[in-house]
């Protein structure tokens, strides 16, 4: 099925009938409890298997020849991936990736339809606004994926990175697209044991939890 069957209808969707019509779509694979610290056991996983691309290719930041290679599996609905979004992301950013020392990976791990939605139009984003759109989603997730009309909400805050109603629906309703979220989500939690959001993967070392600039000064010095 697709994600949002909307060849006959116009986009008025409640939050209860959004996730009716998500539901079995999105959620094949189950739920994922979020974990919200960071102090875990230190797990290694294959680098070059952890860097082989998805179906959609990689959604990267920063030179691919950095000595670093950082890998987040994040969902767009997870309150700890917004924590790390407004507290560590830009320092983490300006500090490791502008300067050339991180090549940063996100990758989806949708916890839920709605935060599967949001990866979709991230990744139909006009002119490549992938990143631009996470962020937009992150920075308001407030007010979009804790509301009653959800979809109505994404739509409007699409429109900021260049989507129009038509190719919003378009976006939804794309199956490939869905499918290939869903892969990637699938392939994290059975090959790399990703169980919880967000989990790091710093230079294939499994890092769970909302990681603090001062824990990346840790695991990259």
């Amino acid at each position: 099925m697709s994600l949002l069957s909307w060849e006959t209808e116009t986009v008025d969707f409640n939050r209860r009938q959004f996730f009716i019509r998500l539901g079995a779509g999105t959620l094949a694979a189950g739920a994922v409890a979020m974990l919200p610290a960071a102090a875990f056991a230190e797990d290694k996983v294959d680098v070059a298997e952890l860097l082989k691309p998805g179906p959609l290719g990689d959604m990267s930041l920063g030179d691919e020849k950095a000595p670093h290679t950082v890998v987040e599996y994040a969902s767009l609905t997870c309150t700890h991936c917004k924590h790390f979004h407004d507290t560590t992301w830009k320092p983490f950013k300006e500090k490791y990736i502008d300067t050339g020392k991180v090549r940063f990976i996100l990758r989806d791990f949708p916890l839920d339809p709605l935060a599967t939605a949001g990866f979709m139009l991230a990744h139909a984003a006009p002119n490549n606004n992938f990143f631009p759109m996470v962020d937009l989603l992150f920075d308001q997730q407030d007010k979009w994926a804790f509301v009653d009309d959800p979809v109505s909400a994404l739509q409007q805050l699409s429109k900021q990175v260049g989507f129009t109603q038509d190719t919003f629906e378009l976006a939804l309703k794309n199956q490939a697209l869905l499918d290939a979220v869903n892969a990637v989500k699938d392939r994290g939690a059975t090959t790399f044991g990703v169980n919880a959001t967000p989990t790091f993967f710093v230079d294939g070392v499994k890092k769970p939890g909302a990681l603090s600039l001062e824990d990346f000064d840790a695991l990259l010095s």
